[in-house]
């Protein structure tokens, strides 16, 4: 069984529902696999949290249909049900035909679509709405719409009529305006689950909502009706272990698709898994790896932590091979400037970092490799995302030595992105493993000291 969650735009609802609706489900004794459309790391957050399994991403731009059904299938393994939050507007991608959308990717998994519609202020119009999104694509199967914020029961029973009057398709699902449905927002979207204090009631609240608003056999029998999907085999590629890899992974540093980490315990890596705030020295591990997250809103801990700060500096030094991604590599800093203030960071890379209001660096990246390194062969041309507000600034150019040209994006200055000292690779890219999986491979080869074929560190 599957389902996909669309809408006609952002912040119609999508991500409430959603969550709502996977706790619902569990609570009927379903085992729900939740996946994101996208890039995104926040939403998956909470997707994963309410749905007590790893959130996975789908992401056409960085996969092709084939990749990522395959993707879809073995993530699904031993699950009831699959759940699939889209982005933005259902058909909204990078190109006049979408071919990245929401609907794109519900087309890859053969997965029928519940609109999701913000009903403020319409009624007779949310038909034209649904009947216009329903025709639009014939490869897209609208098969339920769920109506947000509504206003009271005869709004309601305006709106339900004239749906299933107009369109044929029905109405599964009318969940009424409250304001304790609200998630706080941050700078790069809504704050991770992990920070929330209110997390357990915000998520009984939503539980509640959609329990007592929608109809949750119809939703069942939609997600039953999707078309098979070719059986693939699901093999296991995982290798014995050649090297300790820690990874900083807590409330400050984040941002991590599940499958990065797979592919680093597939060629190899045993992960040992570091907390920046509470623990005060690297532990025994042969490389380092450090995502994104948000080291501003935590940067005066950060700083407090010097035992740790000092260990990685040293580290670096000895030559053990480290990669950082945005906020991993504000943390490799030397210092970062946040509202006014100034903290020290690790100093292992010859920078300090500053927060701006506006974003540097926001959406889809193209990243042509042209230096020698540790991870990518010169010529790789890395896809990968960015969304930071951050960016490099009192250094001298000629102590910046980078291994990628921008090619779409922004990375460190709209021209290059990749900072590489001594072993240490620090990026704004994101970069999805399940697209190159040669990340991993490398990443594990050079920690264990074997060198990764065609690729070498420059000096």
């Amino acid at each position: 069984m599957r389902l996909a969650i669309g809408a006609p735009q952002g912040r119609s609802g999508k991500t409430t529902v959603t969550l709502g609706l996977i706790l619902a489900l569990r609570h009927k004794g379903l085992t729900v696999q939740p996946f994101k459309k996208g890039p995104d790391f926040i939403d998956p957050s909470w997707l994963s949290l309410v749905a007590g399994r790893e959130c996975r991403n789908l992401d056409l731009y960085f996969l092709d249909k084939e990749q990522l059904a395959y993707h879809f299938y073995a993530s699904c393994q031993d699950a009831d049900i699959a759940v699939i939050e889209g982005a933005m507007g259902l058909f909204d991608g990078l190109d006049l035909e979408g071919s990245d959308s929401t609907a794109a990717v519900a087309q890859a998994v053969a997965a029928p679509v519940i609109l999701v519609i913000d009903a403020t202020r319409m009624t007779r119009s949310a038909a034209a709405l649904v009947k216009g999104f329903a025709t639009f694509d014939e490869n897209t199967r609208i098969a339920g719409v769920i109506l947000n914020k509504v206003a009271r029961p005869r709004h309601e029973a305006m709106l339900r009529k004239s749906i299933e009057s107009y369109t044929g398709i029905p109405v599964v699902g009318a969940v009424p305006k409250q304001n304790n449905l609200v998630i706080a927002d941050r700078h790069l979207g809504l704050v991770p689950a992990a920070e929330m204090e209110k997390t357990l009631e915000i998520i009984e609240c939503l539980q509640k909502a959609i329990n007592d608003s929608t109809d949750l056999d119809k939703i069942l029998n939609i997600a039953k009706s999707a078309s098979p999907i070719p059986v693939m085999e699901n093999q296991d590629f995982h290798s014995p272990k050649k090297a300790r890899i820690g990874v900083i992974r807590d409330k400050v540093f984040s941002f991590y698709y599940p499958e990065n980490l797979e592919a680093l315990s597939s060629a190899g890596a045993e992960l040992v898994y570091i907390n920046s705030l509470e623990q005060e020295s690297l532990p025994d591990v042969d490389g380092l790896y450090i995502g994104g997250g948000f080291p501003e809103v935590f940067a005066a801990e950060l700083e407090k932590n010097t035992g740790l700060r000092i260990s990685i500096r040293k580290a670096a030094a000895m030559g053990m091979p480290i990669y950082a991604e945005c906020g991993g590599l504000m943390y490799l800093a030397r210092k970062l400037y946040y509202e006014g203030q100034s903290y020290e960071m690790c100093g292992v890379l010859p920078c300090d970092t500053k927060m701006s209001r506006q974003p540097k660096g926001h959406g889809y990246t193209a990243m042509n490799t042209v230096a020698p390194n540790f991870l990518f062969p010169v010529g790789t041309v890395v896809r990968g995302h960015e969304f930071h507000h951050s960016q490099i600034c009192n250094y001298n150019p000629k102590e910046i030595q980078h291994i990628f040209q921008v090619e779409r994006g922004y990375g460190l200055n709209g021209k290059i992105d990749g900072i590489i000292h001594r072993n240490t690779i620090a990026s704004y890219n994101h970069v999805y493993a399940g697209a190159y999986p040669e990340w991993a491979v490398n990443f594990v080869a050079k920690a264990s000291g074997q060198e990764a074929a065609k690729t070498t560190i420059p000096g």
